[in-house]
C-alpha cells in the first residue's frame, strides 16, 4: 500500500514537472518571435492561405527536446525506489535461508538493472513518438483550437489601433505585450500556429503522464508477477557458472568443511586404534591359552 502511495505522489510530482516545463510561461516577452521566424525559415512556393506542416512540426519537436529528460528522469527515480523496495522484501523473506540470501540480492539487482533497461529504453520511444508526428483523435484539440482562436480579431484590432502599450490578456497565457509585431499576414499565420501550438500541447503532456504512468503499472507487475519468479528461480538453479544458489545450499562451508576433515581423523584414529586394541587381545589370549596348556 506504501509503495502504491508513492508512486501515485511521484507521477503526480511528474505531471508538475511537466506543466512547469510549458513553454508558453517562460517566452511571453517575445510574442510569436519564434513562430514568425520558424515560418520565414520553412516558406516555400504555395498558397498564401495554407500553413506549412513543417513550421508546426518544427516548433513542436523544440519544444518537446526541452521536456525530453524529465520523462527519463522520472523513469530513473521510479526505478530506484522500485528496485529499493524490491530488495528489501526479497531480502527480508529469504532471512531463513542464509545461504541464499547474498544470492538473491545479487539476482535481485540483476533482474533491476534488466528491466530498468528496458523501461528506459521504452521511455525513450514515447518521447520520439510524439516528435514523428502531429495526431490526436481528441476533440479537444479542434475544441480549444477553436476557443482559443476566437482571440484573433481582438488581437488584430489591438495590433492596428494607436494605443500603447499593445497588450491583451489571452486565455492560457494571461497578460502579454507585443508592440513589437505588426499585422502582417506572417504574424497572423503565427498567430494561428501558436495556439494550434498550445491547444496540441495539452494532449502531448496528458499522453506524457498517461502513458508513463500505464507503462510502469504495466512495467512493475510484469516484474512482481511473472519476471521475478522465472529470472530469480533461474539464477537460483543455473547461476552466473552453472551453480546458483541451490548448489551453494549443498556445499561446505569452511568451518563445517573443517570439522568433517577433524571428525574423519578422529574416526580413522579410532579405527587404528581399534585394531592395535584387537591385536593386543589377540595377542593376551593366545598368551594365556599357551601358559594354560602347560
Amino acid at each position: 500500500m506504501h509503495c502504491t502511495a508513492r508512486l501515485s505522489e511521484m507521477l503526480d510530482a511528474y505531471a508538475a514537472d511537466l506543466e512547469s516545463m510549458s513553454p508558453w510561461n517562460n517566452n511571453k516577452d517575445s510574442f510569436l518571435t519564434e513562430e514568425v521566424k520558424v515560418l520565414c525559415e520553412t516558406k516555400g512556393i504555395g498558397l498564401p492561405n495554407f500553413l506549412p506542416r513543417t513550421s508546426f512540426l518544427t516548433i513542436l519537436q523544440r519544444r518537446i527536446e526541452v521536456v525530453a529528460e524529465i520523462p527519463i528522469q522520472f523513469a530513473q527515480k521510479v526505478w530506484n525506489y522500485v528496485e529499493d523496495v524490491f530488495v528489501r522484501v526479497l531480502t527480508m523473506k529469504s532471512q531463513s535461508y542464509p545461504q541464499l540470501q547474498s544470492f538473491t540480492r545479487w539476482a535481485a539487482h540483476n533482474l533491476m538493472r534488466k528491466v530498468r533497461n528496458q523501461s528506459i529504453e521504452r521511455v525513450k520511444e514515447i518521447v520520439e513518438m510524439e516528435k514523428m508526428a502531429d495526431y490526436s483523435c481528441s476533440p479537444d484539440y479542434i475544441n480549444t483550437w477553436t476557443r482559443l482562436m476566437l482571440q484573433q480579431q481582438r488581437f488584430k484590432d489591438i495590433l492596428n489601433g494607436g494605443s500603447n502599450p499593445k497588450k491583451l490578456n489571452f486565455e492560457m497565457l494571461g497578460d502579454v505585450e507585443f508592440g513589437h509585431l505588426q499585422d502582417t499576414q506572417i504574424v497572423q499565420q503565427a498567430f494561428d500556429i501558436k495556439m494550434r501550438l498550445m491547444a496540441y500541447w495539452k494532449i502531448v503532456l496528458r499522453r506524457l503522464v498517461d502513458n508513463m504512468a500505464l507503462h510502469l503499472l504495466f512495467t512493475v507487475q510484469n516484474l512482481v508477477n511473472k519476471d521475478m519468479e522465472q529470472d530469480i528461480t533461474s539464477e537460483l538453479m543455473g547461476g552466473p557458472s552453472g551453480c546458483g544458489g541451490i548448489g551453494r545450499m549443498l556445499e561446505e562451508s569452511p568451518s563445517v568443511s573443517s570439522k568433517r576433515v577433524k571428525l574423519n581423523r578422529s574416526i580413522k584414529l579410532l579405527r587404528d586404534s581399534n585394531d592395535v586394541v584387537s591385536k593386543i587381545i589377540d595377542r593376551i589370549s593366545v598368551y594365556g591359552d599357551g601358559e594354560g596348556s602347560n
